[in-house]
């Protein structure tokens, strides 16, 4: 009797243990993110990752930097969406996510995907970038976190039609994402010195 008592213990102690670990679904994301842009006077940043995703980390890293939080608080409810992990990680992606991204052209693009929305829920923006201005873009121009000179003027060009920022701000943030870029990799020189 004092093994079956220990059994159901420990089945509950696990179930609670999964249940404090389980993610919400997506809508349940969704939906709360909505809300309170709603009424906070906001907009969305929903951004896709996982968390095998170096990029994502980056991303999640710039956004929370002390030096531009705030100025992304003040405008935008960050909402993230685990999506894409490994089958032995499967229960880390809230439950949806897949279909959602799929919903928003985001499936073949790579990770982090990310969107800018109303507090309705419309797509005001999202990390595909054109390759011009006759060129639509496609999942392959996803900028994932911004980095170089180039997509980071294209995340800032976003920001401004979609938030409050001054001008100032956006250059903190300008900055501060340009520091996502690779350091420069060593020249191998091809000529051979003589001796």
């Amino acid at each position: 009797m004092k093994t079956l008592k220990t059994l159901c213990l420990l089945m509950l102690i696990s179930a609670a243990s999964f249940a404090q670990t389980a993610l919400p679904p997506s809508e349940t994301v969704l939906k709360d993110a909505y809300a309170q842009a709603a009424k906070e006077n906001k907009k969305v940043i929903l951004i896709f990752h996982a968390s095998w995703c170096g990029w994502c980390k980056k991303m999640d890293a710039s956004l929370n930097d002390p030096i531009c939080k705030k100025m992304f608080d003040d405008n935008y409810v960050i909402a993230h969406l685990d999506v894409m992990e490994q089958p032995a990680k499967a229960n880390l992606e809230n439950p949806g996510s897949l279909a959602v991204m799929t919903k928003f052209g985001g499936e073949k693009s790579g990770l982090p995907f990310w969107l800018v929305l109303d507090a309705k829920g419309n797509v005001l923006a999202n990390s595909l970038m054109p390759k011009n201005a006759t060129t639509p873009a496609t999942p392959s121009d996803n900028v994932g976190c911004p980095a170089s000179e180039q997509e980071v003027s294209f995340f800032e060009s976003i920001l401004k039609k979609t938030s409050n920022l001054k001008q100032e701000d956006l250059g903190v943030i300008h900055k501060r994402f340009l520091l996502n870029q690779p350091p420069p990799q060593p020249v191998k020189s091809t000529s051979s010195s003589s001796k």
